[in-house]
């Protein structure tokens, strides 16, 4: 049992952080972009190459990851994302969906469609046992290595947004651009920046990922709805709320597949919608934010 809590646990802060980005961009700036498994599956593929034809070291892959995914998402924002802001929902999302498949199919013609491995290190390798019987906790590796990860981007993130400037000026420019921009606030940088790192957030996410969710062109396509979930049951005004659905989401599937395999994603869309009619607007909901 304490296992399947440990491995639930580091599933849901890998699906947290895969999903923060999406959770920014649709709670702090208004712009729906379903594209956003896309750069996941850009920050994976960064990774897996340059492990296996530049023998870059993993560690070194996952900072790189992070700023190539960070890089694509921010010229894409300048090029592509900006004319849309003020678009109705509906073109935000067509043309992000549209963007999610012509990214499938690049890859899968430049790339190939077969499953992408991912080597770790000796070190990520096995697993720890503590404890006897049905209390013995297992914890492996690498997924003891995802939460200490994504634990520190969680508090690194939280402190910006709430503590520094950069995040009063992004409250700012959320809650009205006209003001914001007459009290001598670039919001276009604003946005640029915030969608940059949301971008990378979910290319570092991918990295990590690969090994545990797998890597193949179907990624964005595939774990969609696992991102919309956390976002809608945890609320878009903050990021604690996606951090407690992503890590309730983690624990219900994990636990799910082992105790009742042919039920599993039958758990956690019931949990969704329980939490949904009990909470509409999500689990946190930001005062005076949008809705």
């Amino acid at each position: 049992m304490l296992t399947i809590l440990f491995d639930g646990i580091a599933y849901g802060m890998l699906l947290f952080i895969l999903a923060v980005g999406l959770a920014v961009t649709m709670g702090l700036m208004n712009f729906i972009n379903l594209a956003h498994g896309a750069f996941a599956m850009v920050g994976g593929y960064i990774t897996v190459l340059l492990m296996q034809r530049l023998d870059v070291p993993f560690l070194v892959c996952l900072p790189l990851a992070f700023l190539g995914s960070a890089l694509l998402g921010g010229v894409l924002e300048r090029t592509l994302y900006r004319p849309l802001y003020h678009k109705p929902h509906l073109d935000q999302v067509l043309f992000s969906i549209g963007l999610t498949f012509m990214a499938v199919a690049s890859v899968d013609y430049f790339i190939g469609s077969s499953q992408q491995n991912v080597q770790l290190p000796e070190w990520l390798k096995g697993r720890t046992e503590l404890g006897e019987g049905a209390w013995m906790l297992g914890m492996g590796h690498y997924r003891l290595f995802i939460i200490a990860v994504c634990a520190a981007l969680t508090v690194a993130l939280q402190y910006v947004l709430a503590k520094t400037r950069f995040g009063s000026r992004l409250r700012a420019s959320v809650d009205d651009q006209r003001v914001a921009a007459g009290l001598g606030i670039n919001v276009n940088m604003v946005f640029l920046g915030t969608f940059a790192v949301g971008s990378g957030l979910a290319g570092l996410g991918g990295a990590l990922g690969a090994e545990v969710l797998g890597l193949d062109p179907s990624f964005p396509l595939k774990f969609m709805i696992y991102f919309l979930i956390v976002v809608a049951v945890g609320g878009t005004s903050s990021i604690t709320g996606p951090l407690l659905a992503a890590l309730l989401l983690g624990i219900a599937d994990v636990a799910g597949k082992y105790y009742i395999p042919k039920m599993g994603g039958f758990i956690v869309y019931g949990l969704m919608i329980v939490i949904l009619v009990w909470r509409p607007q999500g689990l946190f909901v930001r005062q005076g934010g949008k809705s």
